[in-house]
């Protein structure tokens, strides 16, 4: 019997993304020496234009027939994922016909905001890398993706679990949850911190967050006179949140490894 682990991302085209899901990838291999560790991702666009790189882009199913064809039979699932939406449905979805059409032995790990234990530990990840430059009482707004799912509800929880440790904590999403609007009134302080709730920086940290556009989150709270700092860094660069889907992992692979 063989073992392999499959790390899944949306993907990263920018220098920086790619560095933030090679680092995830040192310290998965790092915990688990001796297992292989391979790579899928969910955004056909960013698969595309990998392959027109020459470089690696497999889909999950891909990557999961890859490692059936290279006679793995035990692989345990992690996707770099905040909540159980729709992209993580796909993620199972896919695992769920492999494991029917290959017999291979799986077992998914789930997102940042999955479970209790989950919520409570990224709550203390946000409150652990708050920026130093920070001082008391400015405000932090954190920016998620949000999703047309009932876990959206997820970044609400979030919100008010941070809100209860520190009121100039902020957590919202770009689609439905929290809104930036319900979150502006509440903005008290001079300067105000930007931080993507996001696995990587991509366009959405580029632009919907930080950019000059008059709809980007950082152009509306300027123009309620606040001073904004974007602080372009993705959960997934971070060690509190990374910890954490390494325990997801540790349990998927627990759950996987053991029938090997």
């Amino acid at each position: 019997m063989r073992r392999a682990i499959l790390l899944v991302a949306f993907g990263a085209s920018s220098a920086q993304g790619q560095n933030a899901l090679k680092g995830f990838d040192a310290l998965v291999r790092q915990h688990y020496p001796g297992i292989p560790v391979r790579w899928a991702y969910t955004s056909l666009l960013l698969r595309e234009r990998l392959a027109q790189a020459r470089q690696k882009s497999d889909s999950v199913r891909k990557a999961l027939q890859r490692l059936s064809f290279e006679r793995f039979t035990h692989v345990a699932v992690q996707p770099l994922q905040t909540i159980p939406g729709r992209e993580h449905g796909e993620v199972c979805a896919a695992v769920d016909e492999a494991m029917s059409r290959d017999r291979l032995c799986c077992q998914v790990g789930v997102p940042l905001l999955a479970t209790e234990e989950g919520l409570h530990a990224t709550t203390q990840a946000i409150l652990r890398h708050l920026p130093p430059e920070r001082t008391a009482g400015e405000d932090v707004v954190f920016m998620g993706h949000g999703a047309e799912h009932q876990a959206v509800s997820r970044y609400a929880d979030l919100a008010q679990a941070v809100y209860a440790l520190d009121p100039h904590v902020h957590v919202g999403a770009m689609n439905g949850a929290v809104l930036l609007e319900d979150i502006l009134p509440r903005l008290t302080s001079e300067r105000v911190w930007l931080m993507p709730l996001l696995s990587v920086v991509g366009n959405h940290a580029l632009k919907d967050m930080a950019g000059q556009g008059g709809t980007s989150w950082r152009s509306r709270v300027e123009a309620l006179g606040h001073q904004c700092v974007p602080v372009l860094k993705g959960t997934a660069e971070y060690a509190g949140f990374a910890e954490i889907w390494l325990r997801h992992l540790d349990h998927a692979a627990q759950t996987c490894f053991e029938f090997a």
